[in-house]
């Protein structure tokens, strides 16, 4: 039987063959990574990260000792972008508001049952209420993998445009969880549900139960958004989570996000981040030419 989900899935046009898609990757990294190998793309990749604790022993005082990290990276180093975000665990949003000096590091907070998405929507719905009520600027949610493996595609849009509705003005990234999705094919479907259900942003990965981001699964991401945006006229972030710990690594997620969508969705924080805890002092030490651990 169709519906306007279905139908919504077989009129994109977004390759989905895992090997072409390999093979795509393969040539744009091959074309375009040495161009982008250089100081003033760190630089830019820097200023794009959402800068995370996600941890179970996480604490109000941990917490705000993070955000004061970002307070002094701007004190010693403002003569270098800040991170675009910290992105925290909905309880500690207030944390953050309190210690946070920054006027342009945004807060994001994880919600919406993160990382399984496996409670009731008026759950899921009142947590991004009250994340965005605290002072949550962005709020990263998960798409229901379960409901999307069953087909029922009703239910996960629901899901995803009550969650929406509760954001307000707050942006929502839609997390795919690409590593369970696994196929090219799957990460479309699942791109193009979560596109058509009012994302503002797709994000590969929760980094917890599944493996994180691929170079892949940004491909076939970003390809969605380019067909979005071709059809709609409305820009879609893109987020890389999970695993991005090196700059040689986010530098390929960066081609690949330049390369589809073109220098608009790069050339700001407005459109592209990495969502990373390790990644930071990688890149920072690559801008400064020596080893840092500032964060």
């Amino acid at each position: 039987m169709s519906d306007k989900y279905t139908e919504a899935i077989k009129a994109s046009k977004v390759v989905a063959d895992d090997d072409a898609v390999k093979a795509a990757v393969a040539e744009i990294l091959d074309k375009h990574l040495d161009e982008n190998r250089n100081v003033e793309v760190y630089k830019r990749i820097f200023n794009s990260i959402d800068l995370t604790t996600l941890k179970s022993t996480d604490s109000e005082r941990s917490v705000g000792d993070f955000a004061e990290r970002v307070n002094a990276f701007e004190n010693e180093h403002g003569d270098l972008p800040n991170v675009a975000a910290i992105c925290v665990y909905p309880k500690f949003v207030p944390v953050v508001r309190s210690a946070l000096e920054v006027s342009s590091v945004d807060i994001a907070a994880v919600a919406g049952c993160f990382p399984s998405s496996q409670t009731f929507t008026e759950v899921k719905v009142a947590e991004v209420a009250l994340a965005v009520e605290a002072g949550a600027d962005e709020i990263d949610v998960v798409l229901n993998v379960g409901d999307f493996l069953d087909g029922d595609y009703e239910s996960l849009c629901d899901d995803l445009e009550e969650m929406k509705h509760s954001c307000r003005e707050s942006l929502m990234k839609v997390i795919l969880e690409t590593g369970a999705l696994k196929s090219a094919e799957n990460i479309r479907n699942a791109s193009v549900l979560a596109l058509y259900s009012g994302a503002d942003f797709l994000k590969t990965s929760t980094g917890k139960e599944y493996p994180g981001a691929s170079l892949e699964a940004c491909y076939v991401m970003c390809q969605c958004i380019k067909e979005y945006y071709a059809a709609h006229g409305r820009m879609v972030g893109f987020k890389a989570a999970g695993g991005v710990a090196t700059t040689e690594e986010a530098v390929k997620y960066y081609t690949i996000v330049k390369e589809v969508l073109g220098e608009k969705w790069v050339a700001d924080n407005e459109y592209f981040r990495i969502g990373a805890s390790r990644l930071a002092n990688n890149l920072l030490s690559d801008i400064l030419g020596e080893e840092t651990k500032f964060f």
